[in-house]
């Protein structure tokens, strides 16, 4: 057995997942200056407090992408699993148990369901994207069931807190992030990265893969559910079908900040960056008046430049 320490191998890791990310920081930089141009009511608290709350959900969905596609996974069942935290929040919080009750089944539901995506995929060696496919057709189906239009209850002041004017969003965002942190230093945190990067280098160095897979799914699960939380305060209702474009915008967004389809490439900074770098370009275009077809043809020239560019300059340097 091996005695090389968790520890170090995820500070080797994290040294090469850093480099480019200055690039990344500069984009977001520049569109953020250009949006502050054409909207300066951003500047402003509730202008402010708006837009961190449109970048929020985006940016929890694209945390739990990236949580799966740095441990070499990705899911397809994002979306589904924001609609159906939406439909048990909208269905829940009017119980016995009252909002208290509503987030706890959420949450519930999110790690459960994470959890059984996670041991499928890895005791029994399918494709994660095969077994999170199934799983967004059946996960989709249960928030039919539950709420088949639109509806449910959301407490006012539920929704104010969450929505209203204050920047509520950001600050939870903060605490996230800080949360995400203190999650890397544990053993199972150091165990997602190094997972991701060499299995069995990771193996070797006492990490229990299939456990780190299996939690990473559960967390991933976690967050896409509180998303779904989080959406039905903004809109006062559950929706079973709300949950659909965010699928493919956490892709995206993971994408643009820089983290692999195949583990072993990206950071969480990156990949957050990458979902305020995709939200500000889409405020950004709507404000230059581009048309929405033309603002989905764009998006998607940016992150194909965004994929492509890197893997040409790699293959560059490589015949240099």
């Amino acid at each position: 057995m091996s005695t090389i320490s968790p520890s170090r191998l995820y500070g080797s890791i994290q040294l090469r997942r850093n480099r480019g990310l200055g690039g990344l920081y500069l984009v977001v930089a520049g569109f953020l200056i250009l949006y502050a141009v054409l909207f300066p009511g951003i500047l402003s608290v509730g202008g402010f407090s708006k837009f961190t709350q449109n970048w929020f959900p985006l940016a929890l969905v694209t945390m739990a992408q990236a949580l799966l596609m740095l441990n070499g996974g990705i899911t397809l069942a994002i979306g589904p699993l924001v609609s159906l935290g939406a439909v048990i929040a909208a269905t829940t919080m009017q119980g016995v148990f009252g909002v208290p009750g509503g987030i706890l089944a959420v949450a519930l539901a999110g790690l459960s369901i994470g959890a059984v995506i996670g041991a499928i995929v890895t005791h029994l060696r399918l494709p994660a994207i095969i077994v999170t496919l199934a799983g967004s057709f059946i996960i989709s189906g249960v928030a039919l069931i539950l709420l088949p239009r639109p509806g449910g209850f959301i407490p006012d002041w539920l929704s104010t807190a969450l929505a209203g004017h204050t920047p509520v969003a950001f600050l939870l965002l903060l605490v996230i992030l800080m949360l995400w942190k203190a999650f890397l230093a544990t053993p199972l945190g150091l165990g997602i990265y190094a997972a991701g990067d060499n299995p069995v280098g990771a193996f070797r160095s006492g990490v229990p893969v299939e456990r780190v897979k299996v939690a990473a799914f559960a967390l991933s699960g976690l967050l896409a559910a509180l998303t779904g939380l989080f959406v039905a305060a903004q809109t006062g209702s559950g929706d079973p079908v709300i949950g659909t474009p965010f699928t493919l915008n956490s892709i995206a967004a993971a994408v643009l900040g820089g983290v692999g389809f195949l583990g072993g490439k990206g950071t969480m900074r990156g990949a957050i960056c990458g979902s305020l770098l995709l939200s500000v370009m889409i405020n950004v275009m709507f404000f230059l008046g581009f048309p929405p077809v033309a603002q989905y043809v764009a998006q998607g020239l940016i992150i194909v430049g965004a994929v492509a560019v890197p893997e040409l300059l790699g293959v560059w340097r490589a015949r240099r």
